[in-house]
């Protein structure tokens, strides 16, 4: 891993200032594609079916949930 570190390094240190603001925009968009699709992954081995709600359940249940409001 160490190689390819340094070789981003390497590449991050020709680019010019512009160059690496417009690289940096989408890089940046990737990392948090990538964080996304881990969290994904890692919420579909601990999630069953039924471990969670439909947007329509969810709806349901809101009222309940809710504290009715305080009348003065």
């Amino acid at each position: 891993m160490n190689l390819f570190r340094s070789r981003a390094h390497h590449l991050i240190d020709r680019l010019s200032d512009e160059e690496l603001a417009s690289t940096w925009s989408e890089l940046e968009t990737l990392f948090y594609d990538l964080y996304v699709i881990k969290a994904v992954q890692a919420s579909k081995k601990c999630h069953n079916p039924g471990d969670t709600l439909t947007r329509e359940e969810a709806l349901r249940l809101l009222p309940l949930i809710q504290p009715a409001p305080r009348s003065l």
